[in-house]
């Protein structure tokens, strides 16, 4: 292992450690299956989960802290439905002072776990103008306009390639799951592209356009470095963002924050229905 890979393949390992020992100090099975991040006003999905512990962020080393409203900063080990998780309960955002490396690094440990599948949810602002606030979006491609990226550096061999392949980076498999779910139970499931964002000021007028002109549907803060990283290691991906706001420029109103935040939240039991019925049947 070259001794540029020795700081990251450590952090995973002291922090995968330490959940471990946790889970066997409570007598706690640790095999998680699947990964799940939880986004802005989305932490209310841990109540679907069967919890067998609950872990604060600042007692697991080299995770950083949230600072988002919201965002509750606890990681989540027990069953949805039959199926093991090891779920976020907030996540980091670069805005918030992180890399993209750090960003991503709770899902690199959820990896070094047993997860082979990631969901992550986030909010997002809708762009297309025949999607409302309230909305579920499944993330079908993404922009990264985030100017970093968590792969930036010497290539962690161990983890996966120096180049890895992006052309399918949302599992085909999970959206035709999803979709078929979402049909099932009646719930409309846009299908859109993810435009990621630094933040954490909204956007301008002039920058809506521009994103919608580059083939955008929705835009926010977060999920690209995460995506990035869960393919560099080859694991499975499936995200659900949920629309809280309309970014139509020609109709652009001010939005602030617990707006955003109560619209997310009114939309959690449907996205957690979803999400639900789609771990169960992996």
């Amino acid at each position: 292992m070259a001794d540029a890979e020795m700081p990251l393949i450590g952090h995973i390992e002291e922090a995968s450690a330490r959940i471990r020992e946790k889970a066997d100090a409570v007598g706690v099975s640790l095999e998680p299956r699947v990964g799940l991040v939880l986004g802005t006003g989305l932490g209310g999905v841990a109540d679907a989960v069967d919890t067998s512990l609950v872990i604060d962020y600042e007692d697991l080393p080299h995770f950083p802290l949230s600072t988002v409203e919201s965002h509750s900063g606890k990681l989540i080990l027990g069953h949805l439905g039959e199926t093991p998780v090891v779920a976020m309960q907030g996540r980091f955002h670069c805005y918030e002072g992180h890399t993209a490396k750090e960003a991503a690094f709770p899902v690199r440990v959820m990896r070094a776990l047993g997860a082979g599948v990631v969901v992550l949810t986030g909010a997002c602002g809708g762009m297309h103008p025949l999607w409302a606030p309230g909305d579920l979006v499944l993330l079908d491609d993404h922009l990264n306009l985030q100017g970093d990226n968590p792969l930036v550096g010497p290539n962690l061999d161990s983890l996966g390639p120096r180049f890895p392949d992006m052309s399918v980076p949302y599992d085909r498999d999970l959206q035709a799951l999803a979709l078929e779910v979402a049909m099932q139970r009646g719930v409309t499931l846009r299908r859109g592209v993810y435009a990621a964002v630094l933040g954490p000021n909204l956007e301008t007028r002039a920058e809506y356009r521009m994103l919608r002109s580059l083939g955008a549907d929705v835009v926010g803060m977060s999920t690209v470095p995460e995506v990035i990283a869960a393919r560099h290691m080859d694991m499975r991906v499936l995200a659900i963002s949920i629309i809280t706001d309309q970014c139509l420029p020609d109709a652009l109103e001010p939005v602030d924050v617990p707006a955003i935040i109560a619209t997310a939240r009114a939309a959690e039991p449907t996205l957690t229905a979803v999400i639900t019925d789609v771990v169960a049947r992996l």
